[in-house]
C-alpha cells in the first residue's frame, strides 16, 4: 500500500526528467495526481498526459518536455494565509519568480500566483521549478 501517491507520482516523473526519456507511467492515478499534472502542464512544464485503464486503478502516461529542474510534493500540507507566500517561496523555490507552488484553496486547485491575485490562501500541494 502507498501512502503518498503524488509524492511518488511526482518522484516518477522527475527521474523519467532526469534520464532523458520522451514519456513517463504515472501509476496509479487519483484526482489530485490529475488536477497536479494539469496545473503543471498549463504552465510548460509537463506536454499532454492520457489515462489507460487497466482495471486496476489505471495509469497516466504522461509525455515530459524536459523543462522541470526540480519538483516534489509539499509534507506536512502546510496551511498558508496570503501574507504567508514569501516565506514559503523562500523555503520551497531557487527565486523570485522562478517556479510555482501548487496549493488547494476554497477555489479549487491554483499556482500560488492566480492565490495572490484573488488574496486567498490554502494548503500547499506540491512545488515546481
Amino acid at each position: 500500500m502507498m501512502n503518498d501517491t503524488l509524492a511518488s507520482a511526482l518522484s516518477a516523473i522527475l527521474n523519467a526528467e532526469k534520464i532523458g526519456k520522451r514519456k513517463c507511467m504515472v501509476k496509479p492515478q487519483s484526482k489530485i495526481i490529475k488536477e497536479v499534472l494539469k496545473i503543471m502542464k498549463e504552465n510548460g512544464y509537463l506536454g499532454d498526459y492520457a489515462e489507460i485503464e487497466d482495471g486496476r486503478g489505471n495509469i497516466l502516461e504522461v509525455n515530459l518536455l524536459g523543462s522541470i529542474n526540480e519538483c516534489g510534493a509539499i509534507k506536512p500540507r502546510f496551511s498558508i494565509a496570503f501574507q504567508a507566500f514569501e516565506k514559503f517561496e523562500k523555503r520551497f523555490l531557487p527565486a523570485k519568480d522562478f517556479g510555482m507552488l501548487i496549493l488547494s484553496t476554497p477555489r479549487g486547485m491554483m499556482t500560488h500566483l492566480e492565490a495572490k491575485k484573488l488574496h486567498i490562501g490554502g494548503r500547499l500541494i506540491a512545488y515546481c521549478y
